[in-house]
């Protein structure tokens, strides 16, 4: 009986000890993925854009309208959508468990679908560790003027 108990605690010891514990969500962290996905729009990187949004990820547009996850992702590619300068600074990290309210100033100058756009932006980015994996769950951004 012994033998047979063991034989069916065993696999679930070990699963659970090979488990990776979630590591608490750093300042490093939150700041290289907000990079990661500066880099993907400004190289047209759709695939390193995709990679850091979370799959529920909105985008709160200036108009207080929504942007889906695949509307982000597609106009990162778009032909139609030039990036001339860009740039992100005034990091501001908030941690509270494994999100982070992250405060960034956006610069960008550039044009889309022919028309030109010259903005510098404060933009609220929330941003959440899950199983290890660091992402991009919402994002708005408003005219500094």
């Amino acid at each position: 009986m012994k033998k047979l108990l063991l034989f069916f605690l065993l696999p679930v010891i070990l699963l659970n000890s090979c488990k990776q514990k979630q590591r608490p969500l750093t300042n490093e962290e939150v700041t290289n993925v907000i990079h990661q996905f500066d880099d993907g729009w400004e190289n047209k990187n759709l695939q390193q854009v995709d990679s850091v949004l979370s799959p529920s990820y909105v985008y709160f547009t200036q108009s207080g309208g929504v942007f889906s996850r695949d509307s982000v992702v597609a106009t990162a590619g778009e032909a139609s959508y030039i990036l001339q300068n860009v740039s992100r600074s005034e990091f501001d990290i908030m941690l509270n468990g494994n999100t982070a309210v992250v405060s960034t100033r956006w610069k960008g100058k550039g044009a889309y679908r022919g028309v030109p756009f010259d903005e510098d932006q404060r933009c609220s980015i929330v941003v959440t560790k899950n199983n290890n994996k660091v992402e991009i769950l919402s994002e708005h951004c408003t005219p500094i003027r």
